[in-house]
């Protein structure tokens, strides 16, 4: 596609979407997106990581990192992998080949976040022009975000550090908005703690219960009270951190033998009251509390953070945010940490990071979309996000 070309969302976006990049594949997406920023004259680095003889969360994976001009680097980060399409008969359209109907445009990635990609492509495209600008722009695209994300946005920024690259903000384009694009900005998320919890017993016989010890007793209670305890009250920018219990197992599929042990997944989403330390510190001492009476029970708590919690304050560039947003839409919108996790985890550590992107109703569903408006109106947001930050921090 030609620069006139790019400057319209639409163009890209069918083209993302028709690539069935569903996680770890690449499908033509990154190589598509590369082929479109070299036409704006950006210089194009594929960050590739993983092996290529390996399946899941090993799998190799393809990044992009391109960039164009010069002074404070303003980074567009997204991801071009997307969730399974599902069952295909569920779908009015196929799910990778991009249709408009009804304005709107529907395909796996038309939200999250194909569409939000193209919009600050054409952003870019309408920005730049043979003037210099007084700083850079670049994205930041990885192909594993919706998988385990070891090999995307973690492995590009190692490899930015290695270079001595800078990025001074950033703006990852999730689709942060609940139902009507300008409403909400992400500043921060909770963070994201998997736990394990496992109980040892001893097997036995149903009939003879007093020659066993049945692990799933003390592990109710256990899942009773750590369902109910109140970790915090929250504060200012986050809601209270919530503990989740997602499932039971024991492996067993016998009707008359008490299991050998049980245990129990549960997943944290904490505010920053929390660090994973203290955070775990405090499950542990509610466990060695309550099992302190019983005799000699053993258990044993396994933890993964998939990441921590933060925030990005309101200040400059928070408000420059705002003020694009509301001057194209006239919504003020409201600043939040709500939802699940992103690559800003990682961003974060680098720069000041927030999130905004398109209504995010479909994202994951059958029949993903993004409205033509919709698409046309991030794209006018992100170009005067553009015309803002050279204003506000040259």
């Amino acid at each position: 596609m030609k620069k006139k070309d790019l400057c319209d969302p639409l163009n890209l976006a069918k083209a993302l979407i028709n690539c069935p990049s569903e996680t770890p594949k690449e499908a033509g997406a990154i190589l598509a997106l590369k082929k479109a920023l070299s036409e704006l004259g950006f210089v194009c680095r594929i960050i590739s990581s993983g092996d290529a003889n390996a399946k899941g969360k090993e799998a190799l994976v393809y990044n992009l990192y391109a960039k164009k001009g010069k002074g404070k680097n303003l980074c567009f980060a997204g991801h071009t992998d997307v969730v399974p399409a599902g069952p295909l008969k569920e779908w009015d359209f196929p799910p990778f080949e991009a249709k408009t109907s009804e304005g709107k445009l529907f395909g796996r990635g038309a939200a999250d976040m194909k569409g939000a990609i193209a919009a600050f492509v054409a952003a870019s495209a309408r920005f730049f022009n043979d003037e210099d600008k007084n700083f850079s722009v670049s994205f930041l695209i990885t192909g594993d975000e919706e998988g385990h994300a070891l090999h995307g946005t973690k492995a590009v920024l190692s490899e930015l550090k290695k270079l001595g690259e800078v990025i001074n903000h950033c703006i990852v384009g999730e689709p942060t908005n609940p139902a009507r694009l300008g409403e909400m900005i992400k500043i921060g998320r909770r963070g994201s703690l998997h736990g394990k919890l496992i109980v040892e017993g001893r097997q036995g016989h149903v009939a003879y219960p007093y020659l066993a010890v049945n692990p799933l007793t003390y592990l109710a209670n256990l899942v009773s009270v750590l369902s109910n305890i109140q970790l915090d009250k929250g504060n200012k920018y986050f809601q209270p951190s919530n503990l989740e219990f997602v499932s039971i197992d024991t492996g067993n599929n016998i009707s008359n033998v008490i299991p050998h042990n049980a245990s129990a997944n549960f997943n944290i989403r904490f505010n920053n009251l929390y660090s994973e330390k203290t955070l775990i510190d405090k499950i542990r001492k509610i466990l060695k509390t309550d099992l302190s009476k019983s005799d000699g029970i053993k258990w044993t708590l396994e933890t993964e953070l998939s990441g921590e919690p933060f925030l990005t304050p309101p200040g400059k560039f928070v408000d420059l945010i705002k003020e694009a947003v509301n001057e194209v839409t006239s919504l003020k919108p409201e600043l939040s940490t709500s939802g699940g996790t992103s690559d800003a985890r990682f961003i974060k550590d680098i720069c000041p990071v927030i999130e905004f992107g398109s209504v995010g109703k479909t994202m994951h569903q059958t029949n993903e979309c993004i409205s033509l408006d919709d698409l046309e109106q991030l794209t006018e947001i992100y170009e005067n996000i553009l015309h803002r930050y050279g204003k506000v921090f040259s």
